[in-house]
């Protein structure tokens, strides 16, 4: 039998669930989850491997209109994943409604690379109401197939495994077969501290900070790691931080205990915290930072 093997990039506007989706399609959390537009920041690769395939699958931030630099670099990956892709998922969910000024329809409408519109959160909606909105899309994108799903459930997504499969094509794999993610250890790492930050944290705060592992040193027993939250105010430090420490102290505790998890061995995790000025509209800074 022929091996297949190709990118299955992951794209829609913010908060459809397209990381949730990811995660489940691999079977663990690689990317983070939250309630929260633009959590996903970077372009997240997860592998998932058969004796006669390989799945790549690319999750990617959200559509968004950039309004600083980072944002810039984050709409600059969609566009990238959509060049590199050879499946698109097209991810979408039963609040949004379909139109031709939906911003990814703009970008795939006469794409040649095989789509697939996801109808995520159904779970959230009736039959009727799936049924209808599978319709419109249907109508809009004659070309690709709406599958409802539910990602946080796991709903019908064996169907959408079927469809991937059926549209793979014929390749060897561009990765080792053994590998489940193109990210090192400590990308994972700071990914959950900033996670937690987005769930602790309100307004402003989540989207003003960057986390960076600047020590990650392993025996073993432990794992020792030291990790600095850069914010653009002193205010913001303050809000991070909070009376005698205990914002940070949460934060890094629930941090820890997942980063236990995720390695299964225990933790010991520094925090601290540095203000870098309006590091978002900095291009050295973001070059840095791993932007690129």
């Amino acid at each position: 039998m022929p091996h297949k093997a190709g990118f299955v990039n992951i794209i829609g506007n913010p908060n459809t669930g397209k990381s949730t989706l990811m995660n489940r399609m691999v079977g663990q959390k690689l990317a983070i989850v939250t309630s929260r537009a633009q959590t996903t920041r970077h372009r997240l690769l997860g592998i998932v491997n058969g004796e006669d395939f390989q799945i790549v699958y690319s999750d990617t931030p959200g559509l968004v209109i950039p309004r600083y630099k980072l944002q810039e670099y984050m709409v600059k990956t969609v566009q990238t994943a959509l060049d590199d892709a050879d499946i698109i998922l097209f991810t979408t969910d039963v609040t949004e409604e379909p139109g031709e000024e939906h911003p990814v329809v703009k970008k795939i409408i006469n794409t040649s690379i095989p789509v697939l519109t996801l109808l995520n959160k159904t779970d959230l909606s009736t039959p009727e109401g799936v049924e209808e909105l599978v319709r419109k899309w249907e109508e809009l994108l004659p070309e690709s197939p709406c599958i409802p799903v539910s990602a946080l459930l796991g709903a019908n997504l064996d169907t959408l495994f079927h469809r991937i499969m059926d549209l793979l094509p014929e390749s060897p794999p561009y990765f080792p077969k053994d590998q489940i993610t193109d990210k090192p250890e400590k990308f994972f790492v700071e990914e959950i501290i900033r996670e937690k930050i987005l769930l602790n944290y309100r307004q402003e705060i989540p989207y003003s900070v960057e986390v960076v592992v600047e020590s990650f040193k392993e025996d073993e027993k432990l794992i020792r790691i030291a990790a600095r939250i850069f914010v653009m105010r002193d205010s913001q430090k303050g809000i991070l931080i909070g009376h005698q420490g205990k914002a940070l102290k949460k934060t890094g505790t629930e941090a820890r205990k997942d980063i236990e998890a995720f390695f299964g061995k225990k933790v010991f995790l520094e925090l601290f915290v540095k203000v870098k000025k309006d590091w978002r509209d900095k291009d050295r800074m973001l070059k840095n930072l791993g932007y690129h």
